[in-house]
């Protein structure tokens, strides 16, 4: 019998580690090829890893509550036939074709067929380049995590036991920390706010939304109308869709939108709509309120919630007219949405200038001062507001 070691996949950029939750599956156990073997806790998300092969758990690496990193190994499985890339078809994946050079060097790098299918391809098709290979090698062997010890600590102070209560952090709130601190230590961070008229938008989400929910079942939210518009604005200014590594600028081709999303506990999550450039406004209300949904219900695959450029946050939601958001890495900004406010405005007219009423909204964006300046920062958020201010309240969905 031969051995075959399981990786922990890598599941994005920004994702270096991962909690084992539980063992579905006893040592000595036999195991078929797509059974689920464990749950773990990813950045925010829980998910399962399943068996690539068919074989026994000879052995678990990794005990529950313990954190293993992206790329090493977590259990040991007894093959009839050593498991190799070579032995695998070119069909065997439904999902893309591996080429000859890309197959040869993750066999020289030791990555298995299993891991190969985590690593994002920017190739036609979701094909993995060897560009892309090669770059996860890269993070995979150069990975820096924040020490246990440099982790996010808190002042032992005194708690009066009758009137205090002590509350442990979960597993969530514990990353997010983790993260925010992180964030601030690495970016440098500057937000411009800017005002924007979106009464067309109001009145015609009131004329349209319950035609539309009749129509398909789904709910007209106005996410999808600022998605669209800052989707236009990084179109505009691309340098916003950006990231840094060193002293390297790396401009993203694609457009992927994270949306951050509240929990019902309380904690926070970004669900990223992929290639948010290439859906128009139905498909965008359809795409936002299934994710938004799924995040809520802890249905979110770990791959919805990596590989975002640009960051909205609807701090509106619950009240706030607008904030100083912090940058989701290892993207360099993000727009905050505020609540929207009747406001008496002055009116320019061909005739002169009138008051109304009109409906008003704050954005917040918040960028790294490292790669964007003022201008641009402060560009790209009248841009998305100008783009707020020019929709076509006549638009038919």
């Amino acid at each position: 019998m031969a051995e075959y070691n399981l990786p922990l996949p890598s599941m994005g950029e920004s994702i270096a580690e991962a909690t084992i939750i539980r063992w579905l599956k006893e040592e000595g156990e036999s195991v078929k090829k797509e059974d689920l073997l464990v749950e773990i806790a990813t950045d925010k998300v829980d998910s399962e890893i399943s068996s690539p092969v068919n074989g026994i758990l000879k052995k678990k690496l990794f005990a529950p509550n313990e954190v293993a990193q992206v790329g090493s190994f977590i259990a040991i499985l007894e093959i009839e036939e050593k498991f190799s890339l070579e032995d695998i078809p070119i069909e065997r994946s439904k999902k893309r074709f591996y080429s000859p050079l890309v197959r040869t060097i993750a066999q020289k790098e030791g990555i298995n067929f299993y891991e190969l299918e985590t690593i994002e391809g920017t190739g036609e098709k979701g094909r993995v380049t060897k560009k892309d290979i090669l770059k996860y090698i890269h993070i995979k062997n150069n990975t820096i995590c924040i020490p246990k010890d440099n982790s996010v600590k808190i002042k032992n102070i005194n708690i009066n036991s009758k009137n205090e209560e002590i509350i442990e952090m979960d597993r969530m709130r514990k990353i997010t920390a983790e993260h925010m601190v992180n964030s601030k230590n690495i970016s440098v961070h500057v937000t411009s706010f800017v005002e924007a008229d979106v009464t067309n938008i109001v009145k015609w989400r009131k004329k349209m939304k319950d035609s539309f929910q009749k129509k398909t079942g789904e709910k007209l939210t106005l996410m999808s109308v600022f998605v669209e518009c800052v989707v236009k604005a990084i179109k505009d200014l691309p340098m916003i869709n950006i990231s840094v590594n060193g002293t390297n600028i790396i401009k993203k081709r694609n457009i992927h939108i994270g949306l951050a999303t509240a929990l019902p506990n309380g904690n926070l999550i970004v669900p990223v709509i992929k290639n948010a450039d290439s859906y128009n406004l139905v498909g965008l209300i359809k795409i936002i309120n299934d994710l938004i949904k799924r995040a809520k219900s802890n249905q979110l695959k770990p791959e919805e919630i990596k590989g975002g450029t640009y960051t909205i946050s609807n701090i509106g939601s619950f009240g706030n007219l607008f904030g100083t958001p912090i940058i989701h890495q290892p993207q360099v900004a993000i727009m905050a949405i505020g609540l929207i406010q009747k406001k008496l405005s002055i009116i320019e007219t061909p005739k002169g200038d009138l008051i109304g009423i009109r409906h008003k909204i704050y954005l917040s964006h918040s960028y790294d001062h490292r790669v964007i300046d003022g201008i641009l920062g402060g560009c790209f958020a009248k841009k998305v507001a100008l783009y707020l201010e020019k929709f076509n309240c006549c638009t038919k969905i």
